[in-house]
């Protein structure tokens, strides 16, 4: 069943609707339910017909990744940068604010998540919150990047600021990619299908994570009149509107190329939740860990990310001051590796991932990754590479992250798809469906885990001493060297762990059909 006609009295309601709601917030639930939603719902008590997926149909939702992949870009690569080594703000402060912002963004998704399960409207359960989503979050990368000169004298006033661009960005966005995300498990019931879904949002999630910063290391960061670009606060301030217009153009692109999905997100009221109140939102919440196999994903997933978060946290200030690359060469590695690397992993689920349960590729994926952290440095610790400076640590770190990013876009992809297998476990075993409700606990534990990569990263940079305005070259080696072994401290045991509990989840082709035909038997009777 096609989503409502996409004219221009719909867009005029939904524009005038969303406009009404930034100026006068108080009439947001007044506006959506008098103009988004029909007096009358109809909803669907059989399931629509299921739509044949076209590669324009699998780009439209996977450009939806590009929206959550800016908001990666800019606190992964610079965030920490801007914030420490170009405004001045303590390491520690940085960390504990950019982790208090994550728990926030934790506890926002399953809320979230449950509202959209629940919601009703002519335009479906997601697609309204993703409209809402979008104008506010492009706003809020611009504030992020130029705060104003009277926060910048003062420690605690420049921890506010970027607490509160934090929160605002982070919860615009959880508006926005949990409805999203939430998507794949109700245009396709096909095992692989959604594993290709789920590779083409993920392949946009890593093309924009790291091309926007390679790009803008090369040209907005590079060494200029000013000196090394990448400690000039005023590029920030362009950067922050770059982040600004991608965000609106591709939301935009996302909502009107997924508009046609709109009857897949109506359902029968009986399938869905229905306790009233934050009592039920919560239950919602404690309702997905029901799930056996569910909840061992999530402990995986809340090792594996939090190693991720420390890695992630710590690799620019690698980059720049144990290896000693400049913005172009980091451009250069970020855009090689991931030229390299998503090519890499869209094939093997094209072949190799077609033939292997999604659990085993995760077990492999969480091997190769811990493996390939590893190996550059040993080699420089034991003498074995070159100094820095030469052409062959270039190729050895490109190796590196593009080895490392292939198999982390298949762990992605494995566990995102997985989880849409999950739902149709749990109403099977529930009669509820609640895509909203599993991705945003994902999400929940993905966040916390997330969380402990600023936290630990900016302790670290206290830790061995890297202060504000050091560069390249002016850092003693034994203080890089601890920076390393303090970071493995903390990424390899997660990783460990993480591992472990690969081996307690499984959903294989066979079973989910299986689940599926319950499913339909029920519905029929």
């Amino acid at each position: 069943m096609a989503g409502p006609r996409l004219d221009l009295p719909t867009i005029a309601r939904i524009c005038c609707t969303y406009q009404a709601s930034i100026l006068f917030p108080g009439i947001i639930s007044v506006a959506s339910d008098a103009l988004l939603c029909d007096a009358d719902i109809n909803v669907n008590k059989q399931e629509p017909t299921p739509l044949h997926l076209t590669l324009p149909n699998r780009l439209s939702y996977g450009l939806g990744g590009a929206v959550y992949a800016v908001k990666e870009a800019a606190y992964v690569m610079f965030v920490l940068l801007f914030y420490t080594q170009v405004l001045g703000l303590s390491g520690t402060a940085t960390g504990i604010v950019l982790a208090l912002s994550l728990v926030w963004d934790a506890v926002s998704d399953p809320m979230v998540g449950s509202w959209s399960d629940r919601y009703k409207s002519r335009w479906g359960r997601r697609h309204p919150f993703m409209i809402y989503a979008t104008v506010p979050m492009g706003l809020g990368f611009v504030a992020l990047f130029a705060p104003p000169d009277f926060v910048l004298d003062s420690q605690l006033w420049l921890a506010g600021w970027l607490l509160a661009c934090s929160i605002w960005i982070r919860t615009a966005l959880t508006f926005f990619s949990i409805p999203h995300y939430t998507l794949v498990a109700e245009i396709s019931q096909d095992y692989h299908e959604r594993s290709a879904l789920m590779g083409q949002r993920t392949a946009f999630v890593f093309l924009t994570t790291l091309l926007l910063p390679s790009a803008c290391l090369y040209f907005l960061f590079d060494e200029g009149a000013g000196g090394d670009g990448r400690f000039v606060a005023s590029n920030y301030v362009t950067y922050g509107w770059l982040s600004a217009v991608i965000v609106w153009i591709t939301a935009t692109a996302c909502i009107a190329g997924t508009w046609k999905f709109i009857g897949h997100t109506r359902i029968d009221p009986a399938r869905a939740p229905s306790t009233p109140g934050f009592a039920g939102l919560w239950s919602d919440f404690l309702s997905t860990f029901q799930n056996r196999n569910f909840r061992n994903v999530l402990a995986y997933d809340l090792g594996a990310t939090a190693s991720y978060g420390i890695t992630i946290a710590l690799n620019v200030i690698f980059w720049t001051y144990f290896w000693e690359l400049g913005a172009t060469e980091m451009g250069v590695l970020l855009g090689l590796s991931v030229v390299i690397a998503v090519p890499i992993a869209m094939v093997f689920l094209k072949t190799a991932g077609r033939r292997m349960p999604k659990h085993d590729i995760v077990k492999w994926a969480v091997v190769v990754m811990m493996l390939d952290l590893s190996w550059p440095y040993f080699l420089r610790w034991f003498d074995l590479i070159p100094d820095n400076g030469d052409p062959v640590i270039f190729g050895i770190l490109v190796i590196q992250n593009a080895v490392f990013m292939s198999f982390f876009i298949l762990r992605i992809v494995a566990i995102a798809s997985l989880t849409a297998d999950l739902t149709d476990e749990h109403e099977a075993e529930t009669g509820l469906r609640q895509e909203g409700g599993f991705y945003a606990v994902l999400q929940f534990t993905t966040k916390l885990g997330g969380a402990v990569g600023p936290l630990y990263g900016g302790f670290a940079l206290d830790m061995v001493g890297l202060e504000e305005g050091m560069r390249p070259g002016s850092v003693e080696q034994s203080a890089l060297d601890a920076l390393v072994l303090i970071g493995a401290a903390a990424i390899v045991p997660l990783m460990l762990v993480a591992f472990v509990f690969t081996f307690r989840f499984s959903m294989t082709e066979e079973r989910l059909l299986q689940i599926q035909e319950l499913i339909a038997r029920r519905r029929d009777e």
